[in-house]
C-alpha cells in the first residue's frame, strides 16, 4: 500500500515547492509501518517550513526499487528515493552529490565506513539511511544441553555443530545460500576467511585463494558432514533459516538485529558473538546499508537539502533506528546509542560497525554481480560442486560486467 503524506504551503504563490519522496517500509505490520514514521516527521517539518510540502509514498522492500526505476524510466523521477542501490543512477548523472544538498555538518556526521560505501569513483552520491551488522546467534538452551560454549574459530564452530547434530538438532548450523540473500551469508564467510568480494580497489576478487579456501572448508567441514540441516544450503533462504531459529530448530546462524525481536517473541534464549574466523574471531564483519538518493530532474536542491538535514538530525535518526532495531548511520546518534541503557540490545552490533565491510555498492555492476551470486553460489557446496570452479565463473562474469559498465 502506498501512503501519501501531504502538507500545506508556506510562503504562498509561485514560491511553494512540493518535494516527492519514495521510501521503503521497514515495518512488519500496519502497526509499525514506516508510513507512521514519515507521517510524524513530515508533519513536524512542514509546521516550521510552510512553503514546502513533502509527499511521501511508502512501498514494501519487494517493490520499492522497481517502482523508483519505473518512475525514472518514465521521466518522472522523485526528488528523493530511499532504496537499496544508487550506483546505476549516479553513473547516468541523475543524482545530486551528497555535498550538493546536505549541509557540511550533516555530511560530515555520517559513519565513515558508510559514507565511503556511498561513493562512486570517490564521490558520495548514496547517503546511508539505515544500517546493520551481523553476529553469530546461538541457541543457549541447545548449547547448554550439549555442554557447549560459543565458538571463536571455524574449528570450534564445526566441533560444536557436530555435537549439536549428535543431540538431534535439526540445523546445527543454518547456512542460507538460497536465492533470497545468499550474497550476505557469502560475504560474512569470505570476510571471516580473510577474503571478500573486492580485495583491491579496482576490481572484484571473487576467486581469490582465500575465498576458495573458505568455500572448500564450508563444503568439506560443514555441508559434507551433514551439519547444515535437511535443506541444501543453495535452497535455504534467510527468512526460512530465521524462522527455524525462532522455532528452536537451529543451533547457530548469522543474524542481524531484527532476529533478536523474532526470537524473543517465540521464547528462544539466545546469545550473540562475533563471527568466528580461521584462528579467532573474524577481524571484519559484514555491514549493510540502505540509501537515500536525491534526483536532479526537478531541481529543488536547496529544499531537498534542508529537508534531509532535518531527516538526519540526531533526534530523528535515533527515533528511526530504535523503532526498527537498526543501527544509526551518523556518528552523533551512534555515540548516544553506544551508552544508552535502552539500546543495550543493539550495542553488540554497534561495536561491529567500525570493523564492518559493505557490499561493493559503488560499482555499477554490483546489482548484476549480486544477482549472479544469489543464483550460483549454492552450487559450490553441493557434493559434486567445485568452489574454485564456481567462484572462477563468478569472477569471469563480474569482470565482464565491469567492462560493460566502464569500470
Amino acid at each position: 500500500m502506498a501512503a501519501v503524506l501531504a502538507g500545506c504551503g508556506l510562503t504562498g504563490g509561485s514560491d511553494d515547492v512540493t518535494l516527492r519522496l519514495v521510501a521503503a517500509d521497514y515495518g512488519d505490520s500496519s502497526a509499525n509501518s514506516s508510513k507512521k514514521y514519515w507521517d510524524q516527521l513530515v508533519t513536524a517539518y512542514e509546521k516550521d517550513h510552510p512553503g514546502v510540502t513533502v509527499e511521501v509514498t511508502v512501498y514494501s522492500w519487494n517493490d520499492v526499487d522497481a517502482k523508483v526505476k519505473a518512475m525514472v524510466d518514465a521521466g518522472k523521477a522523485p526528488d528523493m528515493a530511499q532504496i537499496g542501490a544508487y550506483s546505476d543512477y549516479a553513473a547516468e548523472d541523475l543524482l545530486y552529490r551528497a555535498g550538493d544538498v546536505l549541509s557540511i555538518p550533516v555530511e560530515a556526521d555520517f559513519v565513515p565506513q558508510l559514507s565511503h560505501a556511498g561513493e562512486v569513483r570517490g564521490v558520495q552520491y548514496g547517503m546511508p539511511f539505515a544500517s546493520s551488522t551481523r553476529l553469530l546467534f546461538y541457541n543457549k538452551t541447545l548449547f547448554a544441553k550439549a555442554g557447549l560454549t560459543p565458538p571463536t574459530t571455524w574449528a570450534e564452530l564445526a566441533k560444536d555443530a557436530q555435537a549439536l547434530k549428535d543431540e538431534g538438532v535439526k540445523y546445527p548450523y543454518a547456512l542460507p545460500l538460497g536465492p533470497e540473500e545468499a550474497q550476505a551469508e557469502t560475504l560474512q564467510w569470505l570476510l571471516s576467511g580473510g577474503g571478500g568480494y573486492t580485495q583491491t580497489v579496482s576490481s572484484y576478487s571473487l576467486d581469490s585463494a582465500e575465498n576458495v579456501d573458505t568455500f572448500n572448508w564450508l563444503k568439506n567441514k560443514l555441508v559434507g558432514k551433514g551439519l547444515t540441516g535437511p535443506v541444501a544450503p543453495g535452497k535455504l533462504n534467510r527468512a526460512t533459516a530465521f524462522a527455524a531459529f525462532a522455532a528452536g530448530d537451529v543451533g547457530m546462524l548469522n543474524g542481524h538485529p531484527s532476529l533478536m525481536k523474532t526470537a524473543q517473541s517465540k521464547g528462544v534464549k539466545f546469545g550473540m558473538v562475533p563471527m568466528p574466523g580461521v584462528a579467532g574471531p573474524s577481524k571484519s564483519s559484514m555491514g549493510v546499508a540502505d540509501w537515500m538518493t536525491a534526483f536532479k530532474q526537478n531541481g529543488h536542491a536547496e529544499q531537498i537539502g534542508d529537508f534531509l538535514d532535518f531527516v538526519y538530525s540526531e533526534k530523528n535518526v535515533l527515533a528511526f533506528s530504535r523503532e526498527y532495531d537498526l543501527l544509526p548511520v551518523t556518528g552523533s546518534a551512534s555515540q548516544v546509542m553506544g551508552t544508552a541503557k535502552e539500546d543495550a540490545d543493539l550495542q553488540p552490533f554497534l561495536e561491529e560497525l567500525p570493523l564492518s565491510e559493505s557490499y561493493p555498492v559503488g560499482r555499477t555492476s554490483w546489482a548484476k554481480v549480486s544477482a549472479e551470486i544469489k543464483k550460483r553460489i549454492g552450487q559450490a557446496v553441493t557434493p559434486n560442486g567445485s568452489p574454485a570452479e564456481v567462484l572462477g565463473e563468478l569472477q569471469t562474469t563480474a569482470t565482464t560486467l565491469d567492462a560493460a559498465t566502464g569500470e
